[in-house]
């Protein structure tokens, strides 16, 4: 495998070091000292860093305003948010500009993307459904308005834990429709028929559960293409596998450094033989992160072929995402001894932004059954 970035891949990595190397987890919010939602709105003095930085449009083609890079590229830059704990929408703004892009119309993309790509607007995605193990386009029903004669869409449903739905100004919402199609329906907000309950997930962010009730759109606000869907799920799975790591590599570099400095006996723990052996299971586990993740992001990206389709890849990045987050952030709290629960330390905040990223890809078994209806269809061989 070569696993070489580009030259603009890069440079994207070198901006976001950039951009977030400043942020001090210190500064971010923390749940456990904050009762309810840690905050209103997202860091948006880091969100104009970012658009400063052409870091919300690198995605996008250069008539919108971006670079014309790939998931893989997006990938690089959320792992180095996740190091920072960044408070931003950065991968659901750059999911969602995508599907326009690829699949919107005309007057959709005018409309959106050079604002988007500026930051002048924020995208946010429904992707959760109605209880989070569904699929989401189960969740909102989407109808023509054929009893008044206009081409009028209709949407009715519900879905929970929306991601900075409070502060979005436009939300992409899966839907399906009497015939069975899947659409996506792109969702201004504030709208007529729209409200928003708030719910508050594991790291303290406020997520909005989106109530549609007999919200009317535009034909140019819906997406039809059979595929968008599809497409934009597997980019925002992707790109959630890329924070784990991230964040995983960086507990594991607050692991190394805390115990080759704590003596114990009068030698650093580190040099614990019980101690390296837990560390190096770790290390195992994000390198398996990683390359799992590369595969699947370079299989969205350029939309090769392969022996399975690129959902088989990517739920096997979900797999070892799910799962080695979750180890990473045990295995740290249990070397950090009760050093890792002090809220002065930041490797709480850590811990509970693993969490809610394990919750968010959901449980590795999920994943396994999925791979193995994968193989079952495309026997390899």
């Amino acid at each position: 495998m070569d696993f070489t970035f580009t030259e603009e891949q890069q440079a994207a990595v070198e901006a976001a070091k950039a951009v977030f190397g400043p942020v001090a987890p210190d500064s971010v919010p923390s749940p456990a000292l904050t009762p309810g939602a840690v905050a209103d709105d997202f860091d948006r003095a880091l969100w104009s860093k970012l658009a400063d930085a052409d870091l919300l449009s690198l995605l996008l083609a250069p008539e919108h305003g971006g670079a014309g890079l790939d998931a893989i590229a997006l990938c690089l830059v959320l792992r180095e948010s996740a190091k920072a704990l960044a408070r931003v929408p950065l991968l659901e703004h750059t999911a969602t500009a995508v599907a326009v892009q690829t699949y919107g119309s005309a007057q959709l993309k005018e409309q959106i993307l050079p604002r988007a790509a500026r930051g002048e607007l924020v995208l946010t995605a429904a992707s959760a459904g109605r209880t989070g193990h569904d699929p989401a386009q189960l969740a909102v029903s989407a109808r023509s308005d054929t009893a008044t004669g206009t081409d009028t869409w209709i949407l009715d449903g519900t879905q929970t834990g929306v991601v900075w739905a409070h502060n979005a100004d436009h939300i992409a919402v899966p839907a399906h429709t009497p015939q069975g199609r899947t659409v996506i329906a792109v969702v201004p907000h504030p709208h007529e028929g729209l409200t928003l309950a708030e719910q508050i997930s594991t790291t303290g962010e406020r997520l909005g559960e989106l109530h549609l009730d007999s919200v009317r759109l535009d034909p140019h606000q819906i997406i039809e293409t059979d595929e968008a869907c599809d497409r934009l799920h597997q980019l925002l799975t992707t790109g959630t596998c890329a924070l784990a790591l991230g964040l995983g590599e960086r507990v594991l570099q607050m692991t190394g450094d805390y115990t080759s400095k704590r003596e114990q006996f009068g030698y650093p723990v580190a040099t614990f033989q019980a101690v390296a052996v837990q560390a190096a299971d770790r290390y195992i586990d994000l390198r398996a992160m990683e390359a799992t993740l590369w595969q699947a992001a370079w299989r969205i990206s350029t939309q090769a072929g392969g022996a399975l389709p690129a959902a088989g890849d990517i739920a096997v990045a979900k797999i070892w995402a799910s799962e080695g987050v979750r180890r990473v952030v045990q295995t740290a709290q249990h070397l950090h001894g009760g050093f890792g629960a002090d809220t002065d330390y930041p490797l709480h905040r850590y811990h509970a932004w693993a969490k809610q990223l394990e919750l968010s890809l959901g449980p590795a078994a999920a994943h396994e059954e999925t791979l193995g209806d994968l193989l079952a269809a495309h026997p390899l061989g």
